[in-house]
């Protein structure tokens, strides 16, 4: 009998924090296992130590690629980086080693999914701190995903259930957002949503387009990015065939509108925290972050390492489970 259930490759994250203790709750799950086969890239001896300080049942069975695994319930399939030397990790601490096993997942991650060996991947948090530490001089996940596979265009999509945001830009400061709303950029982020709607099997996607200052502007008022550089990107999209509500909509209303009165399936936001917010506050537990425009498939927790709880396996898995759950999705609708 074939199984067609995708396969995951799922990075341990930081393992200074709580992503490993995440990654065994969520894949001890029954309901993760009926549809999805997951492998995880990490440190073995982290995972194993995981497990222990969770009390999950199950074992590590270490394997030397994606196609030696097995998929059983009683032993988390892991590909071992041999990373990470747990006798000198300390929970809580930015560490160098726990920044350098975090980029050595993702970037074996990303060629397991370039090679079709995983049909996505689902990344754990790393530690922006750690991670340069390490010598990896980057602001995050989206830049390195970019930059592993050569992207120049990319956005980050934020998801908690139908609710769906994604971002012109995200990590940079407040002055450089402004200067970065283009009618280029924008018209770019307009299509690699409605692509991603449509791999997650929305037929005929719904989008609204936030603007960037207080009432869009209110005719050039309180600002002509709206009119200048949203507006025209918006018609750019409409011509080419996508559903988009005409104008740039005013940022205090148009979030109400898609999470409550369900008229759009997602909303582009003009920067990082005129995103970031009315998500978190709908659904910080079970946000997952999607990065739009790459060669493959990467779901993402929505929340940091989780240093606060590391060590004590009281960390919730939620976000994890909805990244596995969005990934199987895009996964699915991409076969189509």
């Amino acid at each position: 009998m074939t199984d067609d259930r995708p396969i995951l490759g799922i990075t341990m994250g930081d393992p200074s924090g709580a992503g490993p203790e995440i990654v065994t709750k969520a894949w001890a799950d029954p309901a993760m296992h009926e549809i999805a086969r997951m492998v995880l890239i990490g440190d073995a001896d982290c995972m194993a130590q995981a497990f222990r300080i969770t009390g999950v049942p199950g074992a590590v069975r270490t394997v030397a690629s994606v196609a030696e695994a097995r998929y059983g319930r009683d032993a988390l399939d892991v590909i071992d980086l041999d990373d990470c030397d747990v006798s000198q990790l300390q929970f809580a601490k930015v560490q160098a080693m726990a920044g350098k096993a975090a980029y050595d997942a993702v970037e074996k991650g990303v060629r397991l999914a370039q090679a079709g060996e995983i049909d996505a991947l689902v990344t754990s948090a790393l530690h922006k701190e750690a991670l340069n530490l390490a010598g990896y001089h980057y602001a995050g996940h989206t830049e390195i995903l970019a930059d592993l596979t050569g992207t120049k265009s990319v956005t980050m999509m934020l998801t908690a259930g139908d609710f769906r945001v994604t971002h012109v830009s995200t990590h940079c400061s407040l002055r450089e957002a402004i200067e970065r709303v283009k009618k280029e950029r924008v018209l770019a982020v307009i299509r690699l949503t409605h692509a991603a709607l449509r791999q997650m099997g929305i037929a005929e996607p719904r989008m609204a387009v936030s603007g960037l200052n207080p009432h869009s502007g209110e005719g050039g008022l309180f600002g002509t990015e709206d009119d200048e550089e949203i507006a025209p990107a918006i018609e750019a999209g409409r011509a080419e065939g996508m559903n988009i509500y005409p104008i740039p909509m005013p940022p205090d209303t148009v979030f109400y509108r898609m999470a409550h009165r369900k008229e759009f399936d997602a909303v582009v936001a003009m920067y990082h925290d005129q995103g970031h917010i009315p998500t978190k506050v709908l659904g910080f537990a079970e946000g997952v972050n999607v990065t739009l425009g790459l060669p493959i498939i990467r779901t993402s927790v929505d929340h940091g390492t989780v240093f606060g709880k590391a060590g004590k396996g009281t960390a919730d898995e939620t976000s994890l489970k909805r990244a596995i759950e969005v990934a199987v999705q895009m996964a699915t609708g991409s076969r189509r």
